[in-house]
């Protein structure tokens, strides 16, 4: 019997091996705390048997089987009987567009081309680069090329390190360099850009697949099959669809495989104003456009002009923040994914019989003009078409080479398909790997899915997009904190408050580049905010705090790629970096930033209630990743994946003294009661008047339930609410948080006495 899907809870699933474990059976230990929550369904992450000891199961190495270090299939059996038990479900993130080849003696599809190439039964499943070089797979795992002296033989095996790739049948017999050469693969250095399969992205350590292919998908798709018909879950989440070469026609068969009413959500990052193409046959994406959404309706946008301006007084130009995108994207594809390129080129050039010197810099240019993922789906027809104007306008010496891009994609097939596979991966790596972590005018704006040149969503926009979702995907994904966001709901809304006070912000930031000068003012900037986000009111600095900070600070300066990087680490750049963060750890500064937080902490709370409201109210259906029920001060990954004390959390839920908790457990419980407002309920924007209106979003849900935030909340504090009202629709309206009953225009004053928030039941009923 499947349950309906009414709301879901993130799980970060790893085995022990990983440093800690969080198994099956803990997830089935936490069953009873998440049915009180108010959780339908556990969405796992995956599951499938990956590398050994991976903390996060995205690397899977044989996708027939689940994990063995999670609990194997009896594990998974034992959690889907005791959460229907309780009519509770599972839902499952599943990887189809790659497989972790980082240990090859662990994944035996790879193994087994590697060992028979060509003639293996599984090379049709990789997307092997057999022309280039001298036909073998090439394998870019070397240091340099010279590290080829320290291969050794070990049995009917090859060994550099821990590195362990097999000697084909035969194949034995001479120096290990000699047997090497006889092998279907060739080791080189990374440093030669060349890969002989598309990765994941740029991950070398991750082969992409041939979902395309039939026989491929039925064989990885065959224990899914067997979770569906054995009534293990209820739906999937399926990673990075954009990756594969037809992404329609795989979903279409993954539907087919999991019938109409499983729930299918999907990883799409859809661009800003980027549609999702309605002939999916999914429930959704996985809520990247709804974090936008529900987030930046606490932007101020009064302080745009004055972050602006602090940004650019580091000596940035914010306006010329386009034109860095798409050289971004032109360096990324020549560079960091050169080898996708030169296979796209020859795509090219084999379907139009024509080439050109030029042709590798017309489609890195054409692809800094394309604005979404991939451009091939039915309702983004035009974009490609305004991209290839665009990019002949702006070059006009790249038109000859733009033709034959042109003709090899006017014919479909192979250029088509390589040039939006290779679109989705520069646009990762280009602008959420590398410029979200230049941008420093408001860093909460730098998040998947997000725009950074568009600060905050106004009212307007807000209402109509959720509207226009309750009629076309009611049952897609809302979501505020993910595995992959860079910073958490409660990080991001704390730094979200700086909109509100620019003026302030500047102030003490002046102050601490005098008291604690930053190596770089730009890389300055940019850390600042991020040191302001999860500094503890306290002011507490413990080991942790700081080896968080110093690791989140390594990370985010190689991404920016201005002066480090991962490829090129510049030893003395970072040392300076991270010399400064210890004296802002240590001096003087630390002091005035923990008065700044206890400032401006009542009001990033208030914007963190509000904005958690929303995601758990507004059309979709609604994930809450692991721990968000408390105050979360987690950055981007590892850091969002440390363990989360569910001790302190089963207290607080019992308790229900904390008002993040309260918040989530009031609105989970309302939907499970209220299934039928929520999954098929319309919205209904209710407009509050008075001085202080655009302080209060509000809306309705069916005609039960009413929902209203307070926003801007700085400003309030001088002011107050003054004669502001919101309307509520006819009838008695009791406040599931308070106990509270209103009727008729109720003052905002009224409404927001005990919470910043209010989630009204009608009462009369």
């Amino acid at each position: 019997m499947a349950f309906p899907v009414l709301s879901t809870y993130r799980l970060q699933l790893r085995g022990a091996q990983s440093g800690f474990g969080f198994t099956f059976a803990d997830a089935e230990a936490l069953l009873d705390y998440l049915d009180e929550l108010g959780v339908s369904h556990l969405y796992l992450s995956p599951v499938m048997t990956a590398v050994r000891g991976s903390p996060h199961g995205y690397d899977v190495t044989d996708p027939t089987t689940v994990s063995a270090e999670l609990g194997g299939a009896e594990g998974l059996a034992r959690l889907s009987a005791a959460a229907r038990e309780r009519g509770m479900g599972l839902v499952v993130d599943i990887v189809p567009n790659h497989v972790g080849i980082d240990k090859p003696e662990q994944n035996p599809w790879w193994w087994d081309v590697l060992t028979h190439g060509r003639s293996s039964r599984y090379a049709r499943f990789f997307d092997i680069d057999w022309d280039v070089g001298d036909g073998r797979i090439l394998l870019p795992l070397l240091g340099s090329d010279d590290d080829l002296t320290e291969l050794a033989v070990d049995g009917d095996r090859l060994r550099l390190g821990d590195l362990v790739l097999p000697i084909a049948p035969g194949s034995g017999g001479g120096s290990p360099a000699e047997i090497h050469d006889r092998q279907h693969y060739r080791l080189v250095g990374w440093r030669n850009g060349v890969c002989g399969y598309r990765r994941f992205f740029s991950i070398t350590s991750l082969a992409g697949l041939r979902q395309e292919d039939r026989v491929v998908f039925d064989a990885w798709h065959a224990e899914v099959a067997r979770w569906f018909s054995d009534g293990l879950v209820d739906g999937v989440r399926v990673d990075h669809p954009d990756g594969l070469a037809t992404p329609t026609g795989y979903l279409a068969w993954l539907r087919d495989l999991v019938g109409p009413d499983a729930w299918i959500v999907i990883e799409k990052i859809l661009g800003v104003d980027e549609a999702l193409e309605p002939t999916l046959p999914v429930a959704g994406t996985t809520g990247y456009d709804v974090l936008r959404e529900v987030g930046g309706v606490f932007l101020d946008p009064a302080g745009a002009a004055e972050l602006t301006a602090l940004f650019e007084s580091a000596g940035v130009d914010d306006a010329g923040m386009p034109a860095l995108v798409r050289s971004l994207k032109a360096t990324v594809a020549a560079d960091t994914l050169g080898s996708e390129l030169g296979r796209l080129r020859r795509s090219i050039v084999a379907a139009v019989g024509a080439d050109h010197p030029q042709l590798p810099h017309a489609v890195a240019a054409l692809l800094g003009y394309i604005d979404v993922y991939r451009c091939d789906y039915p309702g983004l027809a035009a974009t490609l078409p305004r991209a290839l104007a665009q990019t002949a306008a702006a070059t006009p010496e790249l038109v000859p080479p733009l033709q034959i891009v042109a003709a090899a994609l006017a014919s479909g097939g192979e250029p088509a398909t390589r040039l939006q596979q290779l679109c989705g991966a520069v646009t990762a790596k280009a602008v959420e790997d590398c410029l979200f972590y230049r941008d420093a005018r408001l860093v909460s704006l730098n998040e998947v899915g997000g725009e950074p040149r568009r600060f905050g969503v106004s009212a307007a926009e807000f209402h109509y997009r959720a509207a226009m979702r309750a009629r076309l995907w009611p049952y897609t994904m809302t979501t505020l904190t993910t595995h992959d966001t860079k910073r958490s709901e409660d990080v991001r809304a704390r730094i979200g408050v700086l909109s509100q006070v620019p003026s302030l912000w500047r102030e003490f930031v002046t102050r601490w580049e005098q008291l604690a000068p930053s190596p770089d003012i730009a890389t300055g900037l940019f850390l600042w905010q991020n040191i302001f986000g999860v500094w503890p009111v306290s002011g507490k600095v413990t080991g942790e705090l700081r080896d968080r900070l110093h690791g989140y600070t390594e990370k985010a300066i190689r991404e920016a790629a201005l002066h480090t990087s991962w490829h090129e680490p510049n030893t003395e750049f970072e040392g300076a970096v991270h010399s400064w963060l210890d004296i802002v750890l240590d001096g003087p500064v630390a002091r005035e930033l923990t008065q700044l937080v206890g400032q401006l902490n009542p009001h990033a709370e208030n914007d963190a209630l509000g904005q958690k409201l929303l995601a758990l109210t507004v059309p979709g259906v609604p994930d809450v990743y692991q721990g968000t029920e408390l105050w979360d001060d987690r950055l981007v990954d590892p850091d969002n994946r440390r363990p989360v004390d569910y001790t302190i959390r089963r207290q607080a839920l019992k308790s229900l003294q904390h008002p993040k908790i309260r918040v989530v457990a009031a609105a989970l419980r309302l939907r499970r009661a209220r299934p039928d407002t929520f999954l098929r309920g319309d919205y209904r924007p209710l407009l509050a008047t008075g001085a202080a209106a655009d302080h209060v979003v509000a809306f309705g849900r069916g005609d039960d339930v009413v929902v209203a935030v307070s926003r801007w909340t700085f400003r309030l504090d001088e002011t107050g609410w003054g004669d502001t009202m919101v309307p509520l629709p006819d009838g008695r309206w009791r406040d599931t948080l308070s106990g509270a009953v209103f009727t008729g225009a109720t003052p905002t004053a009224v409404l927001f006495t005990d919470f910043p928030v209010a989630l009204l039941e009608r009462a009369d009923a």
